[in-house]
């Protein structure tokens, strides 16, 4: 009979450290509502909670499928993965991940009613985005196509849509606001696939890093900080001059992008954290700057 997991070991297979990703766009398009005096609290914050449940959905997804397909095994460099670690049995896992899509889905049952069909559509393709990331026929994440998927579900959509389900429109500075938002949440699965080039590559697993190679992935995740740095100034003639706050987060840019232009294996496990870090205070200070 199988044990039950601790709630330490639940936490492990959350990955607490990629919520991020799910709590930053929420944030500036509730900022972005704000400053154009549409914000409203109860749908903004079942926003947040949806998006979270289809981050830690995604992410047992991920867990229990690459363990399936042979992803993940013991030569794994990252954190550890639970089903693969066998500190939780698949089955369990698999339950846990449709829950979690569960959960997601009647609070965006809430949100579709105060939003409309826009959110309905939206809800929907981002509970199966996350599914299909690395299960289904076709898992997208194994063809290359992981870094598009964080890019418009984690920046475009989660912050257009938060953005719309309080204000039923979505001005410029709320896409503008989305780029570095998706380009930092990006940056997070270009460092976490840099690190695993050589086992995902071994395992079929065709990510975009796979594909490029070491030294095109390290000028994606540059890029990427470029794009992202660049994006206040063009929300100029819609803010005012503290749009330009997240400037300011530039410092926690070096320690991870020196990383990872030198890094391999596990010394990058640090540079992911660190870009953590780095999308958590930017979206902050972005919100900050949109409220000023």
């Amino acid at each position: 009979m199988e044990a039950a997991a601790g709630i330490g070991v639940w936490v492990l297979a959350a990955r607490p450290r990629t919520l991020t990703a799910a709590v930053v766009p929420v944030v500036v398009g509730t900022a972005v509502a704000a400053a154009g005096g549409g914000m409203r609290l109860v749908p903004a914050l079942a926003a947040l909670l949806s998006a979270i449940c289809i981050q830690i959905g995604t992410n047992l997804a991920n867990d229990y499928h690459d363990f399936q397909r042979g992803a993940d095994t013991h030569e794994r460099v990252g954190p550890r993965r639970v089903t693969q670690s066998g500190l939780i049995a698949p089955r369990t896992v698999r339950a846990a991940a449709l829950g979690a899509f569960g959960a997601a889905a009647v609070l965006g049952a809430y949100l579709a009613v105060v939003g409309g069909w826009p959110i309905l559509v939206t809800g929907v393709l981002s509970i199966l985005a996350g599914w299909l990331y690395t299960g289904g026929p076709w898992p997208f994440g194994y063809h290359g196509l992981g870094d598009a998927f964080v890019f418009v579900f984690f920046g475009l959509v989660a912050t257009a849509g938060t953005v719309y389900v309080q204000m039923h429109s979505v001005p410029p500075a709320g896409w503008i606001a989305a780029v570095p938002v998706g380009a930092l949440a990006t940056a997070i699965l270009v460092v976490n696939n840099l690190r695993d080039i050589a086992t995902d590559a071994k395992a079929g697993k065709r990510t975009l890093a796979v594909r490029l190679g070491r030294g095109a992935t390290r000028v994606e995740y540059l890029a990427l900080l470029a794009v992202a740095f660049a994006a206040p100034f063009a929300l100029l003639p819609f803010a005012r001059g503290w749009v330009l706050l997240p400037l300011a987060a530039l410092p926690l840019a070096i320690p991870p992008l020196r990383l990872v232009l030198r890094a391999e294996g596990a010394a990058l496990n640090e540079a992911l954290g660190a870009t953590a870090r780095l999308q958590l205070a930017y979206g902050a200070l972005l919100a900050a700057g949109l409220l000023l």
